[in-house]
């Protein structure tokens, strides 16, 4: 996707330090009498079951689904796992009627190790110009097991731009990414904004 990496730049976590991540066991075993720490580490969901990550799957985040979440309607849900999901994204657009307040969902597993600073970045343009660009810090995560087998996290609401000059067609490009610069999703989307829904 040429021409996007520029726009697709995240802010980076303070105080973090690319390649100082630690392993499984080494947070198991951090400062075992630390009951602050200790409550993070449950909070993370360390030792809350087996993990359930393939071991012949690199992927250390798998995205799994995106929803738009609309009150009094029924979630629009991408399965981003599906065979084929993400090409036809770009060519089915989203319509979103103007002023509606909307919010975007997104499942996800985590496996092998803990992931680090999970951001979302967002670029929205019309007709080639940038009109917005948005960034949503996940957190970090433990790994998955099979006490709690995914995540599931809401970004921030939305409203809808409103009016006969917001209406039309928008592309949209997406990534997701981590405070180490691994890149676990990028895809292209499309979205309308009309009178109705």
């Amino acid at each position: 996707m040429p021409g996007h990496e520029d726009d697709l730049v995240a802010s980076k976590t303070e105080g973090f330090k690319v390649g100082e991540k630690k392993t499984i066991d080494e947070y198991s075993k951090l400062d075992a009498h630390d009951e602050s720490l200790n409550r993070w580490k449950a909070s993370l969901g360390l030792n809350a079951g087996e993990p359930i990550g393939d071991p012949n799957d690199p992927r250390k985040c798998i995205i799994k689904s995106l929803a738009l979440e609309v009150q009094g309607r029924p979630d629009v849900v991408i399965e981003l796992s599906a065979k084929g999901a993400l090409e036809t994204l770009k060519d089915k657009p989203f319509t979103i009627k103007e002023g509606a307040t909307f919010r975007i969902k997104c499942v996800f597993q985590v496996h092998h190790e803990v992931l680090s600073g999970l951001k979302y970045l967002q670029v929205v343009k019309r007709k080639g110009i940038r009109v917005s660009k948005d960034e949503e810090m996940l957190g970090s995560y433990a790994p998955n097991t099979t006490g709690k087998p995914e995540y599931e996290k809401k970004f921030n609401a939305e409203e809808a731009p409103s009016g006969m000059l917001a209406r039309g067609h928008y592309n949209a490009v997406s990534k997701f990414l981590d405070d180490d610069d691994n890149t676990h999703l990028l895809f292209e989307w499309s979205f309308d904004i009309a009178k109705d829904w």
